[in-house]
């Protein structure tokens, strides 16, 4: 756990000057104060964290976590577990809808092996971070090992610093990819919050009323059979979790770290947030909810971690769509910031013009 902690005392707060600095610069603005709502704050905030009023969110990675579940045997999906490993290769070949949003949005899309039930050439342009081929049926026993669990957030980690190895990073977007990774993802949060499963629980793939029932009662079990520790994170993640949700966490953690903000995406990314954000209560200040999901739990996970989605658009596909889409309004953000002038800079310009047409 040698990294883990590494990283955890490593996350320090943004700039709390720069923050203020940019809270002032907008409320001084050609406008009225307030008029441009979220963008504003999420200006200065994306300040502070770069340590700059003229943020340029130049280098943008979509990160797309990838793993399988033994829960899917308890029929909590429509799809069978096959479908994880076509998709991990339609990312690369780029003909997915985070490839395309992503691309609208002048994102990298990566792609991270942390528990898919398939043997991926060893030169697919992936990373190769699995930490086993699938987790156990939770409701049974345990997902997987605390070890396991461990290893999985350290796997996150060490992508971010892979990714910093290559190429300088602006912001990194988090994405999912697994078949049934909505039933530990809202084992999570129900494991956290103590709130009733059925209230949490939403259809994933788009199961029936029949197959809804049968979720509820597989998490409810899941739970029954493994009671998580609610205020040990690792405890939860190894009980009913994933391992790519291990890998979101790790991604969290990492570019925190690193003083790179994080744009998360669904239900299953930020489930990945809770359990960084335990771990690294810190981490929280690096973070962005993209959207919110129609999946029922996110709206609690959001709750859970004070976080305000910037869109609600009836998204529930993961991959790290939603993250690709807030990235453009996070580039819109940085904008208003450095290139709208205040009421005393407009006064300059104006003087320096008319004095030019003096001369004129």
């Amino acid at each position: 756990m040698e990294k883990l902690y590494k990283t955890i005392n490593t996350i320090r707060p943004p700039d709390a000057v720069i923050y203020n600095t940019a809270l002032e610069r907008l409320a001084q603005q050609a406008r009225p104060a307030g008029s441009l709502g979220v963008l504003e704050h999420l200006s200065a905030r994306l300040a502070g964290i770069a340590k700059t009023i003229d943020v340029r969110l130049e280098n943008k990675v979509i990160v797309t976590c990838a793993g399988d579940h033994g829960v899917v045997a308890e029929g909590v999906s429509l799809f069978p577990q096959e479908v994880t490993a076509q998709m991990v290769y339609n990312f690369v070949n780029g003909g997915a809808s985070i490839n395309v949003l992503a691309r609208h949005a002048g994102a990298r899309v990566k792609v991270a092996d942390l528990g898919v039930n398939h043997d991926f050439e060893t030169n697919l342009p992936i990373f190769h971070s699995k930490v086993r081929k699938g987790t156990s049926n939770m409701a049974l026993g345990p997902a997987m090992s605390r070890e396991e669990a461990v290893r999985s957030i350290e796997a996150g980690i060490g992508i971010v610093e892979s990714l910093l190895a290559e190429n300088p990073v602006d912001i990194v977007g988090t994405g999912d990819m697994g078949i049934g990774n909505t039933t530990p993802s809202t084992a999570i949060i129900a494991a956290m919050s103590a709130i009733a499963v059925e209230r949490l629980t939403g259809r994933g793939t788009g199961i029936d009323d029949k197959a809804l029932r049968n979720k509820i009662r597989v998490i409810e079990t899941a739970l029954e059979v493994n009671s998580p520790d609610p205020n040990d994170a690792i405890d939860v993640l190894s009980k009913v979790g994933g391992f790519e949700i291990g890998g979101l966490a790790g991604l969290v953690l990492g570019a925190a770290a690193n003083h790179i903000p994080v744009v998360c995406d669904g239900l299953i990314s930020t489930a990945g947030a809770l359990i960084a954000c335990e771990l690294a209560p810190a981490a929280k200040s690096y973070l962005f909810a993209s959207h919110r999901s129609v999946e029922a739990g996110h709206r609690y996970m959001h709750e859970h971690l004070d976080l305000e989605p910037l869109l609600d658009i009836k998204f529930r596909l993961g991959e790290g769509t939603g993250a690709a889409l807030a990235m453009e309004l996070l580039d819109a953000a940085t904008r208003i910031l450095a290139d709208i002038k205040t009421f005393d800079e407009v006064a300059i310009i104006n003087a320096q013009l008319q004095a030019g047409n003096g001369k004129g």
